[in-house]
């Protein structure tokens, strides 16, 4: 199993990064597309790492946000096979308040209608392969992050907190557990981790993708690495929205099990 970053905030030499992340995985004889960034760069960056987007077998959106939709597409017009997994709940109605404004985040506009064909959603757990699945949220009390957070959806003419029920997790069963995407981890990373391993029964392992901690004090970062630390983790990959100061907190307290994401990395299990 091998995942390799075409989409990050951190570049590398001749790959360059955008605010966004998207990621091709091999694994369970598939080419799976996680997120499309905010751009076309994945597919840029895909070609230059030698990766065909055509090659894609399904491909996974891990939330309603623009910055890993806005690539979607551009996905289309190159893949011609792949079915686009999405919640059930994602829809073109994510704002966030910025400046006392209400500034639209959400999914390109009308991409759930021009793409229908090619769109698959789910609701609940999903298995999209032998040990591949997608997981909603089962956390109650979401709608309270997505205040703290700024973020909410316009629902029939009316703001309502975010309780992204469009946000899920891609996870892998591996002999040695369970590891789980979850692009931005908007519910809670460690969430995250108790509903992968309440639903899958299985420990997770390994943890990748961001973690939405750059608006968090370092007090807030220090308590998640306490408790990441005593999660039995063996491994954790993060970046795009985690933040600079908030990795080098987790990388302090976790040390080498720690590691930053960035375009071009290839991440093996």
């Amino acid at each position: 199993m091998k995942a390799t970053v075409l989409a990050d905030n951190i570049g590398s030499e001749n790959l360059p990064g955008e605010w966004g992340l998207s990621i091709y995985i091999e694994a369970a004889e598939l080419n799976i597309l996680l997120d499309c960034g905010a751009s076309s760069l994945y597919r840029q960056n895909a070609e230059s790492l030698g990766l065909e987007i055509a090659a894609v077998d399904l491909a996974v959106l891990s939330h309603a946000h623009y910055d890993h939709a806005d690539g979607m597409a551009d996905f289309f017009q190159h893949n011609q096979k792949a079915k686009f997994y999405l919640q059930s709940a994602a829809a073109e109605n994510c704002y966030k308040i910025e400046e006392g404004e209400y500034k639209y985040i959400g999914m390109p506009a009308n991409i759930l209608k021009d793409f229908a064909p090619r769109i698959q959603q789910v609701n609940g757990p999903f298995q999209l392969a032998e040990g591949v699945w997608l997981l909603p949220h089962t956390t109650p009390g979401l709608a309270e992050a997505g205040r703290q957070a700024n973020m909410f959806q316009l629902c029939n003419g009316e703001w309502q907190p975010d309780d992204f029920a469009h946000e899920q997790s891609l996870v892998f069963e591996r002999p040695e557990g369970l590891v789980v995407f979850n692009s931005c981890s908007h519910g809670g990373v460690l969430n995250i981790i108790h509903e992968a391993e309440e639903q899958l029964s299985r420990p997770v392992r390994q943890m990748i993708g961001g973690f939405h901690l750059y608006q968090q004090t370092p007090q807030q970062v220090q308590a998640l690495a306490e408790q990441l630390c005593q999660a039995g983790l063996t491994g954790i990959h993060t970046g795009h929205c985690t933040g600079d100061e908030a990795f080098a907190i987790l990388q302090q307290e976790l040390g080498p099990a720690v590691q930053q994401l960035r375009v071009g990395l290839e991440i093996e299990f």
